[in-house]
């Protein structure tokens, strides 16, 4: 194609509007193959502006564009990573408050010029300045583990042979689930504490499901249990495995532990106790809302003293296994099967 001046360019549109105006469809598209053959412009474009008659204006100033620096992107950065690498749409909308947030509380003191800087940001702009950090990586995204993994490294597993002859102050905990047939939304559970040496079992329905609401219940449960709390022994859920409650147990003084996953055998006496006593009382029906934890909270208070002081308490002394006599009795089926 032949290379034609701008100014050749602007009278040609000049020229060819007029024809373009008051043809019609068919002449139309004969005037835009000739326009776009000689002038090479796209065909969009080309209708576009003999629609208008008008050339660009390019003698007018262009605008600066904005010049985002590193500073601006490195706290871009960190905002991300704040906001749990959301897109730029979400991270602009949370931007005003998030930044507002992290400098109340210390996190960031950013320059006056980078604060409004990263606050007048657009969207398309945040994902163009994210676009080499997320492509950083070989998926874009970091794997991260998932919050509860490095509890799990701090806190020590005890298995149920582990356990010996403990004094009295060393509990395991469960929770739990009052769900009914769906375990869709929110509802009340119970939290369970029995003693391994003297089986004192406390009961206690939490509204929710929270970390820090559970420290608190346990606050009030220690203050009634007639013992010292020594060790705190939880399977390996995450309202367990978490800061908050590995904190609790640090300034409380508690040892913390936790069983094997998938290993209830590891927590055999409280996995007892729900049975026996918690769904023996309440049953396996839904419970939400505050009503229904504070009448559970009533029924446990008495119920405690009923189980606790009342009815006497079993515990295993001690297990012998008769190996040949269970390998006889397969024999014995496998003959009378044939096998």
């Amino acid at each position: 194609m032949r290379r034609i001046s701008m100014t050749t360019r602007d009278e040609l549109i000049a020229a060819t509007a007029a024809r373009y105006a008051f043809a019609d469809r068919a002449q139309r598209g004969r005037i835009l193959d000739e326009f776009t053959a000689v002038t090479g412009f796209h065909r969009k474009h080309a209708s576009r502006l003999l629609r208008s008659g008008k050339a660009a204006n390019r003698s007018a100033p262009r605008l600066s564009r904005r010049i985002y620096g590193d500073a601006m992107r490195e706290a871009l950065v960190l905002f991300w990573e704040a906001s749990d690498r959301v897109c730029g749409k979400r991270l602009r909308a949370m931007l005003p408050l998030l930044v507002s947030a992290m400098e109340r509380h210390g996190h960031i003191n950013l320059a006056a010029e980078v604060r409004d800087g990263v606050l007048s940001m657009s969207a398309a702009t945040i994902d163009r300045m994210m676009g080499a950090v997320r492509s950083s990586g070989a998926t874009g995204r970091v794997k991260r583990s998932p919050p509860s993994a490095a509890v799990k490294r701090a806190v020590r597993v005890r298995t149920f042979s582990d356990w010996g002859d403990p004094a009295p102050g060393f509990f395991e905990a469960d929770l739990v689930a009052h769900s009914g047939p769906s375990a869709q939304g929110s509802f009340v559970q119970t939290l369970t504490l029995t003693d391994i040496a003297s089986g004192w079992t406390e009961f206690a329905p939490l509204l929710v499901r929270e970390q820090r609401l559970l420290t608190e219940v346990l606050e009030i449960m220690r203050k009634q249990i007639p013992m010292p709390i020594l060790g705190l022994d939880t399977d390996n859920d995450s309202v367990f495995m978490n800061e908050t409650l590995l904190a609790w147990c640090g300034q409380a003084g508690v040892e913390f532990t936790r069983c094997r996953p998938y290993r209830k055998n590891d927590q055999a006496w409280v996995e007892q106790k729900n049975g026996a006593v918690v769904r023996r009382l309440v049953g396996y029906r839904r419970y939400e809302g505050f009503k229904a934890a504070e009448l559970l909270g009533e029924l446990y208070a008495l119920a405690r003293l009923f189980v606790n002081v009342f009815q006497p308490s079993f515990k295993l002394a001690a297990k012998q296994r008769t190996a040949p006599a269970s390998r006889s009795i397969i024999s014995r089926r496998r003959r009378r099967a044939g096998g």
